[in-house]
């Protein structure tokens, strides 16, 4: 948690930064801008940028700095109340849905790879797919024999399914954008 916290704070943050110079300065060009494929302006200043009426890292950096808060405190030794790892999930589930739908406007709508959304992307996958592990191999949610059995099976490969989670999108992007990536051959 704390990691992925940090990380996606990071993230945000610079997405925020480049953001505010966007706004002093409409000719700025953030130094993510690195072709006509991946650029982090063209991105933050679109539709998709904005989702809530206001700069979708904003909500990464509440969210990032929440999971980074929490992570450091379990790190510490806290323990935190069933309901708290419950609302964890849930808000890293409903982030991970966000992502995915921004995956797919990035991919398919924008024809745009931002490399700091694509971070936060990668932190709030393995947020999620680790909260949702540990909830349930700590009983936060209960689970009958056989979902013990799918758990186990589950725990003992977490790491390959993770990976075919992110190959799975590397491919979609190396789809999406095959000809410019062949284009630099």
């Amino acid at each position: 948690m704390t990691a992925t916290g940090a990380v996606g704070w990071l993230a945000s943050f610079r997405l925020t930064t480049d953001e505010w110079r966007l706004l002093d300065d409409p000719a700025y060009q953030p130094a993510c801008d690195l072709s006509p494929v991946v650029s982090c302006g063209s991105v933050m200043s679109s539709e998709q940028g904005s989702v809530f009426g206001f700069p979708n890292m904003v909500l990464g950096l509440a969210a990032f700095a929440a999971v980074t808060a929490l992570g450091l405190a379990v790190l510490s030794g806290s323990r935190l109340h069933r309901w708290l790892w419950l609302a964890l999930n849930a808000g890293a589930l409903t982030g991970m849905v966000f992502v995915h739908w921004l995956l797919w406007q990035s991919l398919y709508e924008l024809g745009k790879l931002c490399p700091y959304c694509v971070v936060v992307w990668i932190v709030t996958i393995a947020l999620f797919w680790y909260l949702t592990l540990r909830n349930l191999r700590h009983g936060v949610v209960p689970l009958g024999p056989a979902g013990r059995r799918a758990l186990a099976l589950v725990l003992d490969t977490h790491w390959l399914l993770l990976g075919a989670w992110y190959g799975l999108i590397a491919m979609l992007v190396l789809a999406r954008f095959r000809t410019y990536w062949t284009s630099l051959l």
